[in-house]
């Protein structure tokens, strides 16, 4: 019995010392192919990771918005480049009309909405302004000789066509040009003349003025000067019956002609149209007074 339990002991304590074994080399596999990790470098792990999650999400906002504002900014140079080429084309097709005394339906439509942006975005201002101040510094270096025989001839035109009974006139003519533009560009215009005649009469310049309309509507063209404020000048000259259908360079190359062989010196001629500054006997000095739509005065022929 003794030896019995004694075998059963050795027996126990074998499987026990087995088992142990065999508990402690699992443990050691496992210690062996992981790794330990405590809570707070697990912490930071996932810290990091988040941190770096957020920096790439804020890179890719920060591209797509760089994009955006690429595309946009593109978008602008594109529609900024469009607008400097439509402007070149109406400049091109005004130059032309005025040389050639075209009508403003040469002139391609969208140039109406370019000529009241030239308006209300007060480029047609400070080009009036720029211009003054060129003919005021030109004149102003020429000294008027006493006697009333120094002349500076002003387009009277450039006044008539600013009377409101003009606005259905030009509005039917021009496409995409209103009347409210029509009438702040007239508003503009006349305000520049006045000042310009103003600075001119207190200058010693005698001052002629000059029509391409009939001797016919003389009163009413006299009327309607006297009445936008230019009270003092020489004369104004329109033309006879005879000169109804001639040219108007080669009416107005005559009338200067005439001028010149009465004993008149002429410093200069301001206008807005070509017709007026081109032909022979043009004096001394032209200078042409900026227009905001694609017109040629439509009574000249």
């Amino acid at each position: 019995m003794s030896d019995n339990t004694h075998r059963m002991e050795r027996t126990y304590s074998i499987r026990s010392l087995s088992s142990r074994g065999g508990s402690e080399m699992n443990s050691s596999y496992l210690v062996e192919s992981g790794f330990f990790v405590s809570s707070f470098a697990a912490t930071m792990f996932i810290g990091a990771l988040v941190t770096v999650g957020i920096l790439l999400i804020s890179l890719l906002i920060g591209l797509a918005v760089m994009l955006q504002s690429c595309e946009s900014k593109n978008s602008g140079v594109v529609q900024s480049h469009k607008l400097i080429d439509n402007h070149r084309i109406c400049d091109i097709h005004a130059q032309h009309a005025e040389l050639n005394g075209l009508k403003a339906h040469n002139c391609p439509p969208f140039c109406g909405d370019l000529a009241k942006q030239y308006i209300k975005g007060g480029l047609y201002a400070r080009e009036l302004n720029i211009t003054n101040a060129v003919i005021q510094s030109y004149l102003g270096a020429v000294t008027a000789v006493d006697g009333g025989l120094d002349v500076v001839l002003m387009d009277a035109d450039d006044i008539l066509s600013l009377h409101p009974l003009n606005v259905d006139l030009f509005t039917n003519r021009f496409a995409n040009f209103d009347s409210e533009s029509f009438e702040e560009s007239n508003h503009l215009k006349q305000n520049y003349l006045l000042q310009l005649y103003t600075k001119l009469q207190a200058g010693g310049w005698t001052l002629v003025f000059f029509s391409r309309k009939s001797q016919r509507e003389q009163n009413v063209a006299m009327e309607i000067i006297y009445s936008a404020g230019f009270r003092s000048w020489y004369s104004l000259i329109m033309r006879s019956d005879d000169e109804l259908q001639i040219d108007s360079r080669t009416y107005f190359s005559r009338r200067r002609e005439a001028l010149e062989k009465d004993g008149f010196r002429i410093a200069g001629i301001i206008s807005s149209h070509m017709d007026a500054l081109t032909g022979p006997f043009f004096g001394k000095l032209i200078f042409k007074i900026p227009n905001p739509i694609c017109y040629q005065y439509s009574s000249a022929h």
